[in-house]
């Protein structure tokens, strides 16, 4: 069984970590939900989160993959934790897969891991850099980062991270369970 990485920070958009962990599971893969400073973490939109452990406290070596919700603050309180940086890099030196969705891949480039082509949040890409932005699709994979756009685009995010990690067969499974 495939196991994900999903740090929250202060800020997170609401949708996208809740679709993309509930996606995650629907599909039996373990996801732990690791808050920045304290284990109750409040959204965007006032949701408050109570999550399973401290990012201080994660490796990279017990993941297959992290994934970043955006949102803001969320996503630059992601890009400035010093843990949640390191880990970015260890995931990448170790060649494990990274997602982010909306504004998180700020965090992707700080940390020197987003690959030549991404996407995000539409006008939010000239606060990471124009080059490989791709505007006209929901989800890029480039070598082992997946990103997406945002809130609108979170199912079919979550279901290209089911694709990479459990195989095209379980997504489909997934969708249509979904309704999609």
């Amino acid at each position: 069984m495939s196991k994900v990485l999903v740090p929250l920070a202060m800020g997170f958009e609401e949708i996208e970590a809740m679709t993309i962990i509930d996606i995650l599971r629907r599909a039996e893969v373990e996801v732990v939900i690791a808050g920045l400073g304290k284990k109750q973490v409040i959204g965007a939109h006032g949701v408050k989160v109570q999550t399973d452990a401290h990012i201080e406290d994660m490796s990279s070596s017990n993941f297959d993959m992290i994934v970043l919700p955006g949102g803001l603050p969320g996503a630059t309180n992601l890009q400035k934790d010093k843990t949640v940086q390191n880990l970015l890099k260890e995931f990448d030196k170790q060649n494990k897969s990274i997602g982010a969705i909306c504004a998180a891949p700020i965090a992707l480039e700080s940390a020197g891991v987003l690959k030549e082509n991404y996407t995000c949040y539409p006008s939010f890409e000239s606060n990471i850099r124009e080059e490989g932005y791709i505007s006209n699709q929901d989800v890029v994979d480039d070598e082992n980062v997946i990103t997406s756009r945002g809130p609108g685009t979170a199912m079919a995010f979550g279901l290209a991270i089911v694709a990479k990690l459990c195989g095209d067969d379980k997504a489909s499974e997934i969708k249509s369970q979904l309704l999609l």
